[in-house]
């Protein structure tokens, strides 16, 4: 089980950015998750620490937090005791989100074989749960970046009936969640991302 420990619940959840190796910007998007902690906070009461933590893909800190997210352009390394450490942490009740940022695909796919070599990636129908929490997405993910001119797909590893890693491939939600200065979006293009990116906080949270 997460530990979730009592301080945590005291002062409100807190959620993570997971910190891998192979050179890939993890660390990319930085005002991303406090944006959508701040989005989540204010349209959905929740009561999330507006600080998120970091925490290293090995680490057995992660089991202390219920949601936690992974970014990036380029390369990820799991090594096999971080793979393991992954899967412990989902299979227990843990939830991965991985945001492509254009460029993760090719590196993402074969990491996520050695947590769960098991499953597939599978494309979520436009119905699943994810896409109709508070914020209704009939045609699922929102295109927020243009890269290859391919339609945003979201993914899914599954577990025993449970979602336990969501993939937004080709939509770019994180650069979404950032201020609006960074990318220059307009408020519409932030405003779906925000809500899509509550819709799979509240699904995580609530199944």
């Amino acid at each position: 089980m997460l530990l979730m420990p009592a301080a945590n619940a005291q002062k409100g959840l807190q959620i993570a950015l997971l910190k891998y190796a192979g050179g890939g910007d993890w660390y990319a998007n930085p005002t991303s998750l406090p944006n959508l902690i701040k989005f989540c906070n204010e349209n959905l009461g929740t009561n999330l620490q507006y600080d998120y933590a970091t925490v290293e893909a090995g680490s057995r800190e992660i089991f202390n937090y219920p949601f936690i997210h992974l970014t990036g352009h380029g390369n990820v390394i799991f090594t096999p005791q971080e793979a393991k450490n992954l899967r412990e942490y989902m299979l227990a009740g843990g939830f991965l989100h991985i945001d492509d940022n254009y460029g993760l695909d090719q590196y993402i796919r074969p990491q996520m074989q050695k947590v769960f070599p098991e499953y597939e990636f599978v494309e979520l129908p436009f119905d699943h749960p994810i896409y109709h929490q508070k914020y209704d997405f009939p045609k699922g993910l929102p295109k927020v970046h243009e890269h290859d001119n391919k339609a945003p797909q979201g993914f899914g590893i599954i577990h025993e009936g449970r979602l336990v890693c969501f993939y937004s491939f080709e939509s770019d939600l994180g650069d979404g969640w950032e201020d609006a200065a960074v990318h220059g979006d307009s408020e519409e293009t932030r405003m779906k991302a925000l809500q899509m990116g509550a819709n799979i906080i509240q699904y995580v949270f609530t199944q």
